[in-house]
């Protein structure tokens, strides 16, 4: 085996990791048997033709070997340093392999040829060496490889500096495998060019956020040592000077220091020592924080004492509300009740208080909030209120969890908290508007707040602590008790506020709206004084309310106006402003009655109906189809629910069965279609107690006998003819009154609820209990002869 035979005959050395290119010196590890005999091979051909000992160093890619490979010399065969056996061979010359062919030894021979380098006459072959050249030392120069830069300006031809990328870690194993296959040096030239640039672009890219990430770790430990050093010398400084205040940042401290429960202590301190261990830099350290204020703030051994001085709580509400007698009557009662357990040590039994959980349900402005004020003022409590008014989130009860952004306590802990006492009372504003929807049932969050059997243990999600409810008082309101959810409802005993008469409102009026009024308007009593004939037509005939809210609106209109004559012409004082003086200053009143006026025609009636804003007055007009062209059955409108419907039904078949009996020309109820329209028709109304007074229409309507209109009824009516029950008869009762009806019909079973409605009011009022239809018709309907002279 010469160099000048053409065709080389050698075994051939597999490399399954690395590419050799000419020029490049690289080891060989000697622990598998495949690169054992192929050494051992090429040595023994050296010595029979006295040569150096040559072999072939062949790619193999996925057990296939490549088209080209190296002629490589063995330089030395030894152990490596760290006591391995191995070779180290130089590549000198690019071959091509060919067929395979026999051997000494176990080894792989093949025949290969040598392929010359293909650089000749090509213009662009300096430009790229330069290029290649220029690129290749910029990358070595951001590395810091001076040496190997001087070693590469050494290097001159062309085909050798290409085949320095054998080296480069940046190209993959495919990509010198190319470049052993591609004798052509620019084309080798040309695309180390490319695979350098790119690469190059990577380092700085990659250098770029390794500075930048550098910059940011400096910056955190610059900051870290610099806050260290702050609270060293914070702590130096509070020692020289004494300054407690600095202590308010120790919050180990200010735990220890907190008279906490026992189980709130230990939580507080495994979260002080998470605190401690936690880098200042991650956002938990602020969530920490926050829940530590949140728990040091709480009054957990806060307490008032209680008053329970019963002739000043009664003292309390009659100063602060006029009637309701029943109401503050209720009130003293629980109060009472409260004072004698707890004198006989019964407050708490078994982690549990045992007292009832008020609700005080009535239409909007008679006193609700400001009945819960005055509990807490005759208890000696601190008072805070919960806006229940459309909360749909139950977090907003039982607070988020602290893994949540922006997490805070839920309602309750935070009333505790503005009320500065664990024994505040708290007053539940508006339950009947509550809702429900994907967040959770806020009611039934609720539940465990009011429960007895459940609040001494009630545990808020963001503190996650067992929290002491069982000594606080808890007082609910609302406008419509069907709209209280029932489990809520049963654990809460009912305080029905149903409205104020007359008299009381100009009660109200002239001890609380008139002041407080005066003050706002910058009057004195001694300036303006309001008489109470105009007090009362105000209540009578421009505000028709259960409440007085619209009562104080007007009243506030009056003295705006007043202050503005006072203003602008000089007239003297102090201003008398009597029933007289109303209209020049709010025009024509707004409820005039209208019932004679409504039911000056057969066919309309005067029910009564409770409402979300109290009792309120309701007319039921009907009317018959023409039997030519009209419908033949019943037709309902006025936005009627289905309780009103049915009752509307039941009125038409009592009268068709019994017309007769009734002297009612039953003929037109079967033969022409029946109309009953409720007015208001943009205001949905329901409910079970319509059924008299369409009853009433439709014989005032068959009968031509127009209903009285000093009478209004309310009770519903079976198919036999029976008045049924019905609710509100307070409510109702006192609408009657300030509508200026003075008859009421009621069913007989209701006389108990009578005992509820005002003795003034019952003086002023004939109250008749019915208890058949036929009674209602003759005490609502004209008599015969009357109508036909009205006709």
């Amino acid at each position: 085996m010469t160099e000048a035979r053409a065709t080389l005959t050698l075994p051939v050395l597999p490399l399954d990791e690395l590419v050799a290119l000419p020029g490049m010196v690289v080891p060989i590890p000697l622990d598998d048997a495949e690169a054992r005999s192929a050494i051992e091979a090429a040595r023994a051909a050296r010595a029979e033709d006295d040569q150096s000992a040559q072999i072939l160093l062949v790619p193999r890619v996925d057990g296939k070997y490549a088209g080209s490979g190296a002629l490589g010399v063995i330089e030395q065969v030894g152990r490596f340093p760290g006591g391995e056996r191995g070779a180290v061979i130089r590549a000198t010359a690019r071959v091509s392999i060919g067929a395979g062919t026999t051997g000494p030894g176990a080894a792989l021979w093949v025949e290969a040829d040598r392929v010359a380098e293909q650089a000749e006459d090509d213009p662009s072959l300096p430009e790229l060496t330069r290029d290649y050249r220029a690129v290749l030392t910029t990358m070595l120069q951001q590395r810091g490889a001076w040496q190997m830069i001087d070693s590469l300006r050494q290097v001159a031809d062309a085909a050798a500096l290409a085949d320095l990328a054998g080296y480069a870690s940046y190209l993959t194993r495919e990509q010198k495998v190319w470049l052993l296959e591609t004798p052509e040096v620019p084309a080798r030239l040309t695309k180390l060019v490319e695979w350098t640039r790119a690469h190059l672009a990577e380092l700085e890219v990659a250098e770029s956020i390794n500075q930048d990430v550098k910059e940011g770790m400096e910056r955190q430990q610059k900051e870290f040592l610099l806050r260290q050093q702050l609270a060293a010398i914070r702590k130096e400084l509070a020692e020289l000077s004494g300054d407690p205040a600095s202590e308010e940042q120790d919050y180990r401290a200010r735990v220890e220091a907190a008279e906490l429960p026992e189980h709130v202590r230990k939580a507080a301190l495994s979260e002080v020592d998470k605190l401690e261990r936690t880098s200042d830099q991650s956002p938990e350290v602020g969530w920490i924080r926050t829940w530590l204020d949140t728990v040091l703030d709480l009054p957990w051994q806060e307490r008032s004492e209680d008053a329970y001085d019963i002739p000043g709580a009664r003292a309390v509400l009659e100063a602060d509300h006029a009637g309701l007698a029943d109401v503050k009557e209720r009130i003293i009662e629980y109060l009472a009740v409260r004072k004698r357990r707890e004198e006989r040590g019964l407050g708490v039994v078994g982690g549990r208080r045992s007292g009832a959980v008020l609700a005080l349900v009535g239409p909007p402005g008679v006193g609700k909030t400001s009945l819960g004020e005055s509990v807490a003022r005759a208890m000696g409590r601190s008072f805070a209120r919960v806006a229940l008014g459309g909360v749909r989130d139950e977090a907003e009860i039982r607070g988020h969890r602290r893994t949540y952004v922006g997490a805070l306590p839920g309602r309750i802990v935070r009333a505790v908290s503005d009320a500065g006492t664990m024994n505040p009372v708290i007053l539940l504003d508006e339950v009947d508007k509550l809702g429900a929807d994907y967040r959770g049932d806020p009611t039934a969050a609720l539940l465990e707040v009011l429960d007895p059997a459940q609040n001494h243990t009630f545990r808020d999600h963001y503190l996650d602590v067992e929290l002491d409810l069982s000594d606080v008082v808890f007082l609910a309101t609302a406008n419509v008790l069907e709209m209280i959810p029932a489990p809520l409802l049963d654990r809460m005993e009912l305080v029905q506020l149903d409205g104020y008469t007359e008299d009381e409102k100009v009660t109200i009026a002239q001890r609380h709206l008139l002041p407080r009024q005066l003050e706002r308007a910058g009057l004195t009593a001694d300036e303006v004084q309001v008489d109470d004939s105009a007090l009362r037509l105000l209540a009578r005939e421009y505000t028709r309310e259960a409440g007085v809210r619209e009562l104080e609106r007007s009243v506030a209109r009056v003295l705006r106006k007043t202050a503005a004559k006072l203003a602008v012409e000089e007239i003297p004082v102090p201003v008398s402003v009597g029933a007289e003086a109303l209209r020049p200053l709010l025009g024509r009143p707004k409820h005039t009655p209208e019932t004679a006026e409504r039911t000056a025609l057969p066919g309309v009636a005067t029910g009564l109906a409770v409402t979300g804003v109290g009792g309120d007055v309701l007319f039921v007009e009907a009317s018959l189809a023409d039997p030519e062209t009209g419908p033949t059955d019943i037709t309902l409108t006025g936005q009627l629910g289905d309780v009103m419907k049915e009752s509307a039904r039941i009125a038409l078949s009592y009268l068709r069965s019994h017309g007769v009996e009734l002297e009612l020309p039953v003929g037109d109820l079967a033969a022409r279609g029946v109309h009953i329209h409720v007015p208001a028709g943009a205001i949905p109304k329901d409910g079970p107690s319509a059924g008299v007074t369409m009853t009433t229409a439709l014989a005032s309507l068959l009968s031509g006998r127009p209903a009285r209109a000093e009478v209004g009824m309310t009770g519903e009516v079976s198919l036999t003819g029976r008045v049924l029950p019905i609710g509100g008869v307070k409510q109702k009762v006192l609408a009657a009154h300030r509508a200026g009806l003075t008859t009421v019909l009621l069913p007989q079973r209701n006389e108990p609820d009578l005992d509820e409605v005002p003795a003034e009011v019952r003086e002023e009022l004939t109250i008749h209990l019915v208890s058949d239809v036929r009674q209602v018709l003759e005490l609502a309907l004209e008599p015969a002869r009357a109508a036909l002279a009205a006709a």
